[in-house]
């Protein structure tokens, strides 16, 4: 239920930053313009095209953006402090060790090639030796714990209604591609994807040692499977209702509704044993599983568990299983060309595994205290305007308001680093394989995240590590949170006038305030509590706006006739209205009683929409904005630009777009929301 401003950024780090004394800088670069656009017409081509024509889109890129870049940069500084752990004495068995070793494992590509997929071979002979359902069951276990999900997943998290306490949940999932809807659609772009899968799981098979003849039947089954669960998945849009997918029972009931796996052996069996309730995030999903375990064949589940295993570990063995695993997943799904350097791979892992372990090392030598207390401020001001936004709601009545503004004032915030760190004394890091130690550290996690289950919600935790460039609110906790790493530009510029912070981290700050208030994050109380707060007309009203984001997003053109989804991108347009309108208007108060010259040309007020536009420039291939407009519930780049900004007055008014111009909505069809 976590709200993150950008999906699936991998982590990077901070550029150092100084609290002496800077030369000027304009915080915006004229290059990244292109001035033979209309900013009229076209405002993401104007104020982006310069970036995306002399950033053209890398081979191991699917989207090349300006944090992508930042993610470049920041890389290479992670690199360098794991790098720099050799360098000196490391304590035996302490954290910088481990992260070294995990490294050198990680890199040792000729070690790879010559173990080959031997390391996946204790793990295969355990699902060729099952006989029967307990067997299966055994087996289910034991990839659970490995964050391998066949049939569904779980993981220990705040109880939605009782949001001081973790509750174990339960969630649908078993598909080896992104999203039901490829399993489903017959259009002919998701058609060949489903087809060159098939042939995809073939070759891994065969790859990992199968029979030929095997490897094709077994893929043929894998893919039945697969679309049998598929077809009792809940869709994305359904996936986004927070009160249809709480469903919480006992497990005597569970075991009633979901027969044929033994819940209780299963709970104790993932270190979860003394469970008495349970919450079923898809209802209607397990009780078809639990068919669809029972009646499939076992050689048939076998299949499916040895391609689960298979398509898991295969990025952390020889170059020819890393290759056939991009084959599909890099290129077949997203259009890229060649894979990452192996060792931004690693790195990832390393993010991965001993993500605050890293973290630690990166705060100590590129966080500055001076760009914390900025936020801080930057933080203060926005809740403040938030706040002024909400009291000048003319369509919520009083009563409604009072409570959001408890809910507003309730946020906790976040900044740079947690307060205490991760122990990392029990995960062991050994000489073996990379797949192993990868089976470690996610043993490691699961145990860790399954030890929650029953116990009161730590308030000190973080869902991010400091180094990565994202930033995300929580409903069940009600905070905002903002790693080191997005303190930086394109978001953060030390450097820059108000304008341009307000306009970048600025309405980060406001979009992730706003999710509290989203269609999702509006149904949780001040404490964290899936619980209704609004009067019956105002609950009313706000869906009759919010029906306009809809149709306004669903409207546009993403790539030939494929539309966006205005009902899964809901939540994440919602904050980002949110976030433009509460930012600016923190903004004009920022410059009350301040020199308003323009900058290269430029006021205030426009350069606040340049530095936000410029926050989303980026290219990408046309099968990646297929993939996304099935799985990624923010909008595009270019929509978060171009199909936002039109339902901004003020924007309007600092660019002059009037009526007629692409960029126009009349006054009284733009969404008025927070």
């Amino acid at each position: 239920m976590k709200k993150y401003l950008i999906l699936s950024i991998a982590s990077f780090t901070l550029i150092a930053m100084s609290c002496k004394q800077h030369k000027p800088n304009t915080g915006i670069s004229l290059a990244n313009l292109d001035t033979s656009a209309k900013a009229q017409t076209d405002f993401y081509q104007y104020a982006c095209g310069g970036w995306m024509k002399t950033h053209p889109l890398p081979a191991e890129y699917a989207r090349y953006g300006s944090f992508d870049k930042l993610q470049e940069d920041n890389q290479k500084q992670v690199k360098e402090l794991i790098e720099g752990l050799s360098k000196t004495q490391q304590k035996a068995a302490g954290i910088g060790a481990k992260i070294g070793e995990l490294y050198k494992i990680g890199m040792d590509s000729a070690n790879l090639e010559k173990q080959g997929v031997a390391p996946l071979k204790s793990g295969m002979d355990a699902i060729n030796s099952i006989k029967d359902v307990n067997g299966l069951q055994q087996e289910l276990i034991t990839l659970h714990k490995q964050y391998i999900s066949p049939f569904f997943q779980v993981d220990g998290s705040a109880d939605q209604k009782n949001s001081k306490m973790n509750i174990l949940n339960i969630y649908q999932s078993g598909l080896g591609m992104p999203d039901r809807d490829y399993y489903l659609e017959n259009d002919p772009a998701t058609k060949e994807v489903r087809d060159q899968y098939l042939k995809h799981i073939e070759k891994m098979f065969v790859l990992a040692g199968i029979a030929p003849e095997i490897a094709k039947t077994n893929s043929e089954k894998v893919l039945k499977l697969e679309t049998a669960l598929a077809k009792v998945s809940s869709s994305r849009e359904q996936l986004r209702d927070p009160q249809a997918n709480y469903n919480k029972i006992n497990v005597t009931d569970l075991q009633k509704m979901a027969s044929h796996i033994d819940w209780k052996a299963y709970f104790s069996g993932i270190g979860a044993g003394n469970l008495t309730e349970v919450n079923i995030s898809q209802k209607a999903f397990i009780k078809s599983m639990d068919s669809i375990f029972t009646t499939t064949p076992i050689e048939d589940v076998k299949a499916y568990y040895s391609w689960n295993l298979i398509n898991d570990a295969s990025s952390f063995l020889n170059a020819a299983m890393e290759k056939q695993n991009f084959e599909f997943y890099g290129k077949a799904l997203s259009g890229k060309e060649e894979m990452k350097a192996r060792w931004k791979r690693v790195v990832d892992v390393i993010n991965g595994s001993l993500g605050e372990g890293v973290g630690q090392m990166y705060v100590e030598k590129y966080f500055p205290a001076a760009a914390k207390e900025k936020m801080i401020n930057l933080v203060k001001n926005l809740r403040s305007s938030l706040s002024d936004r909400i009291a000048g709601l003319q369509w919520m009545s009083d009563e409604t308001k009072k409570k959001a503004q408890e809910k507003l004032a309730a946020i906790k915030v976040k900044i740079g680093y947690p307060d205490k760190w991760r122990d990392y004394t029990a995960l062991e890091i050994k000489n073996d394989s990379y797949w192993e130690n990868v089976v470690r550290s996610r043993n490691f996690e699961f145990a860790f995240r399954i030890a929650k289950v029953g116990k009161p919600v730590d308030p000190t935790e973080w869902g991010m590590t400091p180094q990565t460039v994202n930033a995300y609110y929580d409903p069940t906790v009600n905070e905002i949170v903002f790693p080191a790493a997005i303190l930086q530009p394109p978001f953060f510029n030390f450097d820059a006038d108000d304008a341009v912070n307000y306009g970048a981290i600025g309405v980060v700050i406001g979009h992730e305030m706003t999710h509290g208030f989203d269609d999702q994050g509006r149904q949780y109380d001040k404490e964290g509590n899936l619980k209704d707060w609004w009067t019956e007309n105002d609950a009313k009203l706000f869906n009759e706006r919010t029906a306009v984001l809809v149709n306004h997003f669903s409207n546009i053109k993403v790539l030939d006739t494929v539309h966006a989804n205005g009902a899964f991108t809901l939540g994440e347009n919602i904050a980002d209205q949110g976030g433009l309108q509460v930012s600016f208007n923190a903004l004009k108060k920022a410059l009350e009683g301040k020199s308003q010259e323009k900058i290269d040309g430029f006021t205030p007020q426009q350069r606040f929409f340049l530095a936000y536009a410029n926050v989303w420039a980026n290219n990408v291939r046309d099968k990646e904005i297929l993939r996304r407009t099935k799985v990624d519930p923010h909008s595009l780049g270019k929509w978060r630009v171009n199909g936002a900004l039109p339902n901004v007055a003020a924007f309007q008014e600092a660019f002059s777009i009037k009526p007629g111009d692409a960029m126009f909505i009349e006054p009284e069809k733009r969404v008025n929301i927070w």
